[in-house]
């Protein structure tokens, strides 16, 4: 059975990501649309908008044309979202990056999304600079002030007198934003999408969710480089005209502050932050109570600690499903009468199927296998990667989310498994090659495999498996190897020595076997 959305459709205007909130910003010009968590810095929506203009020309008159890729290497803050839209207005295309990525690993991500101009934070710069000179890109702006670096309030600044550039600009064709994504396997792959992309999941998800608007105070804890965080937090926050209150990083006592301070309303979080929020004894020191809506997202959710946490706070609590390739929400729950482990019914526009795992067929309700979706919010597409582009979406533009789940009698989709090999770090991808590959490296290592392994605070952290040479190395150099060399959330956490890797007749890693093999271990008590 193939599922259509029981939601009512959304119309999807033929329109820009920036000129659609833009224009939305006119309703509210001198209510607070940014402000910065810890400094109290704000920006009102007039503000906001007249300096994405500036910024926008700014780019422009420094050679920033239509189709020019920039990368921002920033914790949130609310000059992120006047440089997002400043591109996006311009006629360009972001690459957003971790923060906390290594040097070569922000070089690799500069490389192969052909990023010609780059806006750092400040405390960043340093790494930034010298990803900057491994690929040869010399256009290089900062939040706040650096050496080797424009200012990006010099940016604004410059522009004061500059026309706003008004390319013409393709909405299901152009695209708007370039974030990266392991999909289901391998290393991070640019996820390419478009304006149209962006506003359609942005419609759709107001659509599932008439219970937020501009009356709301949202916390932006979830990164803005991130796909949740960019589109669910950032841009939907923007498009209702609720306050945003941007935090850098997820530190328990300054989000508390945080949502006390401001009197948050609404907050779209991760697995990890509703288990501090149910059990942390630090909760009880702060006044959450105008917190009426938790929003959980980016990885399940399990039925006890919703519950747990809905309890304790009196609010709702009700999750989501999506993923960096449909921009990235399909399903979402109903926060009036969310069902317990359920990630919700389709998003209006969109379609859900379970596919069989052998044979594709479509299956009925109750049955298990491969979610697949179809609907506007589905990437153009992996850039310069077509093969991987048809491995994920079909000649009928279903996309295989690589996940197994069922839909109910009522048309509630629960997610039960994963075909995919990716490690979901507290939401965050972490692709087992990558590591895997790191590991290669070492001297003393003849062969590696990396598999999720279950963790409460974080939900799952990478656990390596790594057959040695005869030179001996200790297990806490590994790490430590590893650790020095990609970014703090994708260090391996466990390490175990075997004699071999299961492996296919082909040479494929087995890693499903390790994965069992692991789960029956927890499951008889041992390690």
């Amino acid at each position: 059975m193939i599922q259509q959305s029981p939601r009512p459709e959304v119309e999807i205007p033929d329109v820009s990501l920036a000129s659609l909130l833009l224009e939305r910003a006119r309703r509210f010009p001198d209510k607070p649309a940014l402000i910065d968590g810890p400094s109290g810095r704000a920006y009102t929506y007039g503000q906001w908008a007249a300096a994405v203009r500036r910024a926008a020309a700014g780019l422009a008159r420094r050679g920033f044309a239509k189709g020019d890729v920039l990368a921002i290497y920033s914790p949130n803050l609310p000059e992120y979202a006047i440089a997002f839209h400043a591109a996006a207005l311009a006629g360009g295309i972001v690459t957003t990056v971790n923060p906390l990525y290594t040097v070569d690993e922000l070089a690799y991500q500069l490389r192969d999304s052909g990023a010609k101009h780059l806006i750092a934070a400040a405390p960043f710069l340093d790494k930034a600079l010298a990803a900057a000179r491994a690929v040869g890109l010399s256009r290089i702006y900062v939040f706040g002030e650096g050496e080797g670096a424009v200012p990006f309030a010099e940016l604004l600044a410059d522009a004061a007198d500059e026309p706003v550039p008004e390319p013409a600009i393709v909405p299901g064709e152009d695209l708007v934003v370039l974030p990266y994504s392991s999909g289901t396997t391998g290393l991070p792959k640019g996820v390419m999408l478009t304006h149209r992309n962006l506003v359609a999941n942005l419609l759709q998800t107001a659509g599932a969710l008439p219970e937020v608007g501009a009356d709301d105070t949202v916390v932006a804890v979830l990164p803005f480089f991130h796909i949740y965080g960019l589109v669910v937090v950032l841009n939907l926050g923007l498009y209702h005209g609720a306050t945003l209150v941007t935090l850098p990083r997820f530190e328990l006592e300054s989000f508390l502050a945080t949502l006390e301070r401001y009197g948050v309303t609404f907050a779209s979080v991760v697995p990890p932050i509703v288990l501090a929020l149910a059990k942390h004894p630090a909760v009880d020191g702060h006044d959450l109570s105008k917190l009426r809506m938790i929003f959980s997202g980016a990885a399940p959710l399990g039925e006890d600690l919703a519950e747990a946490c809905a309890s304790r706070l009196g609010c709702r609590v009700f999750q989501g499903y999506g993923l960096t390739e449909t921009s990235p929400v399909t399903h979402m729950a109903d926060p009036a009468q969310p069902k317990p482990g359920s990630v919700g019914l389709p998003l209006p526009n969109t379609e859900c199927r379970i596919a069989d795992l052998e044979s594709g067929a479509t299956l009925d309700a109750g049955e298990r296998g491969e979610v697949c979706i179809r609907g506007p919010q589905t990437m153009k597409g992996y850039l310069n990667r077509p093969d991987a582009t048809a491995a994920m979406i079909d000649g009928e533009g279903w996309l295989h989310t690589g996940d197994i789940g069922y839909v109910d009698a009522d048309g509630h989709l629960f997610i039960v498994d994963r075909l995919k090999e990716l490690i979901k770090f507290k939401g965050l991808q972490v692709a087992p090659a990558e590591l895997e590959a790191v590991l290669l490296t070492h001297p003393a290592i003849a062969d590696a495999a990396v598999i999720p392994s279950p963790d409460e605070e974080a939900g799952e952290v990478p656990k390596a498996f790594v057959v040695l040479r005869d030179a001996a190395a200790a297990p806490e150099e590994i790490l430590a190897f590893v650790a020095a060399r990609v970014a703090p959330y994708k260090r391996v956490r466990h390490l175990e020595v075997v004699e071999q890797i299961p492996k296919s007749a082909s040479g494929k890693i087995l890693r499903r076997v390790l994965v069992e093999r692991e789960r029956a271990r927890r499951a008889g008590g041992a390690g």
